[in-house]
């Protein structure tokens, strides 16, 4: 059965990621981000024996204006400071979208104001963003489109293939230097 045979995937539910405190990142993403605690369920799940067993944990959720959520585990059996150390933004980050400019410089303003380090704004020629972490080191950005950034959104999908070829064949050699090639090439 082919992808192009299934119902397509329509949007995602939730992105989800470890918390060091539930009550913490409730604060920064109700208080300081805005959005709105949808739910906190506690549960336990047996991840069998090639697992760690029982997992006891609150999975918490935050909602979005568009219906999706952000959401989040605080499993304290598990926890470690190792596991909140800040994350490389090119390896992780979430990116929110406010409406436009003006709400993007509020929303810099505001964090400035409550002292959340913020960097930014940064012109990606088809968005502006501004760039924090989170509780929980995880790279935040929050992004406002530009008035042409569909049209360079569409010129740059007509050559995104072409694009994508020439750079896997411009650093193919590098990336064999310092990755594992059955890696690189796995397709499963």
């Amino acid at each position: 059965m082919s992808a192009s045979s299934l119902q397509a995937l329509g949007n995602i539910h939730h992105a989800a990621y470890r918390c060091r405190d539930a009550e913490q990142t409730r604060w920064f993403y109700e208080d300081v981000m805005g959005l709105r605690l949808a739910a906190a369920f506690e549960d336990e799940i047996d991840v069998g024996e090639g697992g760690r067993g029982n997992r006891h944990f609150l999975h918490i959720f935050f909602e979005m204006a568009d219906g999706n959520y952000l959401a989040f585990f605080d499993e304290p059996n598990f926890a470690s400071e190792e596991k909140f150390l800040a994350k490389d933004s090119f390896d992780m980050h979430i990116a929110l979208e406010t409406e436009n400019l003006q709400s993007l410089a509020q929303w810099q303003a505001r964090l400035d104001e409550l002292g959340v380090p913020c960097m930014g704004p940064i012109d990606h020629d088809f968005v502006h963003s501004i760039y924090m972490l989170d509780p929980n080191g995880i790279p935040l950005e929050i992004t406002a489109r530009v008035d042409d950034s569909v049209r360079v959104m569409q010129n740059n999908a007509d050559s995104a293939r072409a694009n994508l070829a020439a750079w896997s064949e411009k650093t193919r050699e590098l990336k064999l230097e310092k990755l594992n090639k059955e890696a690189l090439d796995k397709r499963f």
